[in-house]
């Protein structure tokens, strides 16, 4: 009997069952409206778009800067090219993180996950718009300028091996998920500084280990291209490697912050599109 009022009286107040997995418990109206707001599945559509035209988004600026450097024969510049995606990002976040989180890459979203700030339920529906987004973005580039440059994607430069593009896909993504996971969590919240700094790091990485691997740490921005040109020979290094630096990151947030990142670090992942649960 207890247990049954127990849930009535959380259904009142607006919480579902489906979010015991969630930090749930202890928030506030607002936070409660929220989560109420990405459980509702009227929404799903939205959220779904949100991450489908980030990504885009996403690709066509760091792919795009790549292809159009080489068609201009360097017009760009390599500090130019691994700018675009890091500044991209950051006004992605800023403009449609409300909506979905802007997680725009599958590892985040698999982070999140596995930190319990994200339902996994919508973990499929987020990867692969992610993924169409990619490819729908390197389909353009291709109707636009066609072959040239291999459409931007991600392989080991010239005079690096397989394995040396994989270990320096692996430390990459373990910084940049770590940046995030931490930006998000309820110790180091930062608002809307939080884009500044996955931007930032975007750009960091970029400047230093570009010339190595290219510096995707995004399954999804590597498999836009990939899938576009039919180009499949390098894509696994920049799926395991992702995938191997996103797990390091999330056992050393574990170590640093403990089981999930909060209240704070669920509304970051899971974004809101309820402009009333931000006042």
């Amino acid at each position: 009997m207890a247990d049954r009022e127990t849930a009535d009286s959380r259904a009142r107040r607006g919480e579902s069952p489906e979010n015991d997995h969630l930090p749930g418990l202890g928030l506030s109206r607002a936070q409660r409206t929220q989560v109420k707001e990405f459980n509702d599945p009227s929404h799903e559509v939205r959220r779904l778009f949100s991450e489908t035209f980030g990504t885009f988004l996403l690709v066509l600026a760091a792919a795009g800067a790549d292809i159009i450097d080489s068609v201009t024969g360097g017009a760009v510049g390599r500090v130019a090219a691994v700018t675009a995606p890091g500044l991209t990002v950051t006004a992605i976040i800023l403009f449609m993180g409300t909506n979905s989180g802007a997680h725009l890459n599958p590892v985040v979203t698999l982070a999140f996950a596995l930190r319990r700030d994200f339902p996994w339920r919508r973990v499929p529906g987020y990867i692969l718009a992610q993924l169409a987004g990619a490819t729908t973005a390197a389909v353009a580039l291709r109707l636009t300028f066609g072959l040239q440059d291999r459409l931007g994607g991600t392989h080991p430069a010239h005079g690096f091996t397989p394995a040396q593009a994989l270990i320096i896909e692996v430390l990459l993504t373990l910084g940049l998920v770590s940046t995030i996971l931490g930006a998000a969590s309820g110790a180091q919240s930062i608002g809307p500084l939080s884009a500044l700094a996955a931007g930032a790091y975007i750009v960091l990485a970029g400047l230093w280990a570009g010339p190595v691997s290219g510096s995707s740490m995004n399954p999804a921005r590597s498999a836009g291209p990939a899938f576009a040109s039919g180009d499949y020979e390098s894509l696994w290094i920049y799926i395991l490697g992702p995938a191997v630096g996103m797990l390091l990151a999330v056992g050393a947030a574990y170590i640093l912050r403990g089981p999930g990142g909060g209240p704070t670090a669920a509304k970051a992942a899971q974004g809101t599109s309820n402009p009333a649960a931000e006042r």
